[in-house]
């Protein structure tokens, strides 16, 4: 978000935890809700737009991975936290924004799902289940919402150098650091970097896009 206001862009931060919302660098507007709620996300929207004027991009990154064990010892509770928050949250995201979207006449959605929506990691079958969910409904929304005047585009990261990664064992680490082939951890900026370029006229031709920003993880290797 930061990038985004420092680009020139109005941003409305918005995050389940109040406190956190309020202390985004460069927000103009600031809102708490929680995703998996749809009322809660139509007046949160509702509520960014009026203090915005107007909305003409939507980036839905809300996303946990609070369960890691094998699939068969998944509970109701533990899959709906996931999909509602991963997959149905951006949906409502998308769909609470979209009357703005429409009449900006420039509409861009970005949705962040992972490289776990392409390959299948074990003890995390409903996080993968839900960011897989994300790519189709980005392309359904490019191809749907077209004549709209809005574009829908997806990003698969890989592992990023936030503290919950950092703080993984030294051994799940060096795992990961194995199967990329730059070496290293994505920064956060270098996401930043890929979603401005997503909602910025250079990208003006580009809907439907799954893009993999992943130092090389998904790539087969000799």
């Amino acid at each position: 978000m930061a990038a985004l206001a420092d680009s020139g862009c109005a941003v409305a931060a918005c995050d389940i935890a109040g406190a956190e919302v309020q202390a985004v660098p460069g927000a103009a507007a600031s809102v708490a809700f929680d995703v998996r709620d749809r009322a809660a996300v139509a007046e949160g929207v509702g509520f960014a737009i009026g203090e915005l004027g107007g909305c003409d991009a939507v980036v839905a990154n809300a996303g946990v991975v609070d369960t890691i064990h094998r699939a068969e010892r998944f509970s109701d509770e533990e899959w709906r936290k996931d999909m509602e928050t991963n997959l149905h949250g951006a949906f409502y995201l998308a769909q609470a924004a979209f009357d703005a979207l429409a009449a900006s006449g420039d509409g861009r959605i970005v949705l962040i799902s992972s490289v776990a929506a392409e390959t299948g990691i074990p003890r995390q079958v409903a996080y993968g289940a839900s960011k897989a969910g994300l790519v189709g409904l980005a392309r359904t929304l490019a191809a749907e919402w077209a004549g709209q005047g809005i574009r829908c585009n997806v990003i698969m990261p890989g592992f990023v150098a936030t503290p919950k990664v950092l703080a993984m064992p030294a051994g799940i680490q060096e795992a990961a650091l194995e199967r990329i082939p730059l070496g290293r951890f994505a920064e956060t900026d270098e996401l930043a970097g890929v979603v401005s370029f997503l909602l910025s006229p250079a990208a003006a031709y580009l809907t439907g896009v799954a893009l993999r920003v992943d130092g090389g993880f998904g790539l087969s290797l000799w």
